[in-house]
């Protein structure tokens, strides 16, 4: 397959830029493989395509606040610098991304704070945006990250044209989120209430977590028309035993084993023993999953809906099959279905 296949118009007015009133209350499209047939239906009636043994592989990764507003020594210029990764905690070393990236210069400070409590000099270019900053901040190593916190903003993504609200800390954020370290939240996750999770366990569905860091480069477009030559940065992944020991219970059992998110499939896409289980994994994937490809652990898929000619498409295409994805876009387009983070889902089984 071809980049040129993963080209659709999306009309800008279907971008979500907020979520839906209630988590579960977000419109859910059903695709079916085998009867090859699109149903329309509410988020909380996932609930009815899971039975007693069934399993839901989540990703528990906690979003943390990444986006910071300085200012440059001297000109006072108003920098963004979005936090990708720590790279060294004793130095407070940290890889990050500033825009716009033409004034920031190898020996630049940064100061942050209306009292300028927490300053940082650029020590080193990495791309064309990216800096490694050290951050100078009198206190220990639990305040320092304190006031990262403080002065960081929820990263809602870039297309949201609208200013950050308060509500977006919470709601840009999995209620099961536990391990803090993604730049950008596991979105199809987002849909799950406290009464579904709670509804799902009582009807005997088990819940095996993994911890896939979200970073940045998940959103990169591709730009290569081979998508054999498409290049996926690192991230970080973990994924214990005791989650493997509840995916390879239910494979055994034949049961029904669901990721919840892209994200949730590459990590468990990434650990595939040869015999097709899962093993536990501890370090940094760029598993790139496009067709064709074959699945051996996950048996159905809870995605949102994708931007053109992004990795997470060419995911749901290899999983979907491209014909039948291909249609489900165009009703979803029809119906007016809202799409990415703060959009609507999909579960396909």
């Amino acid at each position: 397959m071809k980049l040129s296949h993963f080209q659709f118009d999306l009309p800008k007015e279907l971008l979500a830029e907020f979520p839906s009133e209630h988590r579960d209350e977000a419109r859910l499209m059903v695709i079916d493989r085998k009867k090859q047939t699109i149903e329309h239906k509410t988020f909380k009636d996932v609930i009815d395509y899971f039975d007693d043994g069934d399993v839901l592989i989540l990703n528990n990764t906690k979003v943390f606040p990444a986006r910071l507003y300085g200012n440059k020594e001297k000109t006072g210029a108003r920098i963004e610098v979005f936090l990708l990764r720590e790279l060294n905690a004793e130095q407070r070393l940290w890889d990050v991304l500033v825009d716009p990236a033409r004034k920031i210069r190898i020996g630049n400070k940064l100061y942050f704070g209306d009292d300028d409590s927490l300053v940082a000099e650029v020590i080193d270019n990495t791309t064309s945006r990216g800096r490694t900053l050290r951050f100078l901040y009198d206190g220990s190593y639990e305040e320092f990250r304190k006031k990262l916190t403080e002065l960081g903003e929820t990263p809602i993504p870039k297309y949201i044209s609208r200013d950050v609200t308060p509500e977006d800390a919470e709601r840009y954020q999995t209620i099961y989120a536990k391990e803090e370290g993604a730049v950008a939240a596991p979105t199809a996750g987002l849909h799950f209430s406290k009464h579904l999770l709670k509804k799902l366990e009582i009807k005997g569905i088990k819940f095996a977590e993994v911890t896939l860091h979200v970073g940045l480069g998940t959103f990169n477009p591709v730009e290569v028309e081979d998508l054999s030559k498409h290049k996926m940065d690192s991230e970080e992944l973990k994924i214990t035993q005791a989650a493997c020991d509840i995916v390879n219970d239910a494979k055994v059992h034949k049961k029904r084993i669901c990721t919840v998110g892209t994200t949730s499939m590459r990590a468990v896409e990434s650990s595939v023993s040869s015999h097709g289980t899962l093993n536990p994994f501890d370090g940094w994937t760029n598993k790139f999953v496009f067709p064709p490809h074959e699945f051996t652990i996950p048996t159905c898929m809870i995605t949102n809906f994708h931007t053109p000619k992004s990795t997470l498409l060419m995911m749901v295409s290899a999983f979907c099959g491209h014909d039948l994805m291909k249609r489900a876009y165009e009703e979803a387009i029809k119906e007016e279905y809202k799409f990415y983070s703060y959009g609507d889902a999909m579960l396909i089984i």
